[in-house]
């Protein structure tokens, strides 16, 4: 897999194919990053376990805080890492030695591990790395476009609506 550049397809099988997401380093302070991604997925209608040890029993958002993944009542979706890079491979071998094996391990904007990236992939996880699912949702749902942002799509049509408050769709159109 080339890691410097991910095609449309494989971002948006992810994000619709993902359904609970694990954010590790997600943060109670409503100006972190993590917070508003927790937030933006929430509002989409995914599942999403904060993993913060510091805050562990206590809720963000209306979410529990777990102190880390073996804490996790079953195995995410897609584990989304707010660490840093050498981080996120120390959480990458916790992950393929606890045998809990997720969908897909997403690494945030700046966060990138190729030897952890090779480790997940050999294992059949799908891996991203330096990228934000918030940003990718709403550049391929079309929804970063209302703010005046170029999504980089072009469509005459308007993005499939789901249930839940504003939720746009990635499905193609004539997959409901």
């Amino acid at each position: 897999m080339n890691h410097d550049q991910y095609s449309d397809a494989y971002i948006k099988g992810i994000l619709d194919e993902v359904k609970t997401v694990a954010m590790v380093g997600a943060s109670a302070n409503n100006v972190r990053p993590s917070y508003f991604v927790l937030k933006y997925l929430l509002s989409k209608g995914y599942d999403v376990w904060p993993i913060n040890p510091g805050l562990a029993g206590k809720e963000i958002l209306g979410q529990t805080a777990h102190a880390s993944l073996a804490d996790l009542p079953e195995t995410p979706d897609m584990v989304d890492i707010f660490r840093n890079s050498a981080a996120a491979g120390l959480i990458v071998d916790d992950i393929l030695a606890s045998g809990r094996l997720p969908k897909v391990i997403w690494m945030q904007l700046t966060v990138r591990n190729d030897e952890a990236a090779r480790k997940a992939e050999a294992a059949g996880i799908k891996v991203v790395m330096d990228r934000c699912p918030k940003i990718e949702y709403g550049r391929l749902s079309g929804e970063i476009g209302w703010a005046g942002v170029n999504s980089r799509t072009l469509s005459a049509k308007r993005p499939t609506l789901k249930s839940g408050f504003q939720h746009r769709g990635l499905k193609p159109s004539g997959s409901e």
